[in-house]
Parts: C-alpha cells; structure tokens; sequence
C-alpha cells in the first residue's frame, strides 16, 4: 500500500525523502498560514520566525501536494518526518483523506497544528507576520528563505496563495 504525505510548505520543495509520485490535492477543513511560531527551524527562542502550518477551520480548504512515498521507504520516511517536524511538540501528526486533482481520494500523513500549543500564533495580522518573517534566522536557515521558497513552489504548480503572496512583496520590501 503506497504510503503518502501531505505537502502544503516545505514539503513542497523539500521532501526530504524518495518521492514516486506527485499530484496536487486538496484537504478539506483546514487552512494554510503563518500561525506557528518558529524557534528552532526558522528561527531561535531569543528571536521566533514564523512557519506555515494547517489550521483548523470549518469551511476551509488547503491545497498543496499529495507525495507518494517511494515503495521500501515508509518506514524511514515516518522516522524523519517525525524527527523534523515533531521537533516540538507544536505540530500534530495526523493520517487525513486528501483528494487528489486525478479524482482518487488517498489518505497522508499530515502535520496540522495544535492550537493549544504555546507556539500556536494564529491571531498575527499579514504585517505582523511580515515583520517577524523579515528578521528571523534559525537552524535551517532565514526565515524570508521558506517563505519565498514555499511561494515560488506554490505558483510552480499553479497554486497562487493570496496571503503568501503579500507576504513575500512585503518582505522583500522589508529586507531591502
């Protein structure tokens, strides 16, 4: 049975693991944004960034990508996503049915965030977010990094992102 993970950040354009297959898909019941704070991948306790994360909301929906994991992989995959991205405990692991543009509905692994978590930031305005996204730096790099890189990933495929579009304008204005 083909193991998939759901992309909507840097799983986009940094898997991380030996991709089959791809196909862009759509959750129901969540949306994508800036709403966890980062203090190790982005960003530092001393100065938090911000990364995407699946928030969930009632009529709302994420699209991204559905990635097949390669077959004889699974089990290696699971073991560094979870060390990637459960690094906090901010980030719920979660197994969702996402439909893919092809029409099937598969189920993948997907990281959504716990919004009891003391990282859980979902209330910060576009500029609030810009402002923190311009000047954080962590251990895998600055900030404006990720979300330049999710953007331009997200219109490869098609997918414009109003919010991260905005975002990426104003950060770039900001670190001018």
């Amino acid at each position: 049975m083909t193991m998939w993970v759901f992309g909507y950040g840097s799983l986009l354009w940094n898997p991380g693991f030996p991709v089959a297959r791809q196909e862009v898909a759509t959750l129901q019941g969540y949306a994508r944004s800036f709403c966890m704070s980062s203090i190790h991948h982005r960003g530092s306790e001393e100065t938090p960034g911000l990364v995407l994360a699946l928030d969930a909301v009632e009529a709302a929906h994420c699209t991204g990508l559905a990635l097949a994991v390669e077959a004889g992989h699974e089990d290696r995959t699971l073991a560094e996503l979870r060390e990637r991205e459960l690094i906090s405990s901010a980030y719920l692991e979660r197994d969702l049915a996402v439909d893919l543009a092809s029409g099937e509905t598969v189920t993948a692994v997907t990281y959504v965030i716990d919004p009891d978590h003391v990282q859980y930031c979902g209330d910060l305005s576009l500029e609030a977010q810009a402002r923190i996204i311009a000047v954080a730096v962590g251990g895998r790099g600055p900030n404006p990094e990720y979300l330049f890189n999710t953007a331009a990933h997200l219109a490869e495929i098609g997918l414009r992102d109003a919010d991260l579009d905005w975002l990426t304008r104003r950060v770039q204005a900001l670190t001018a």
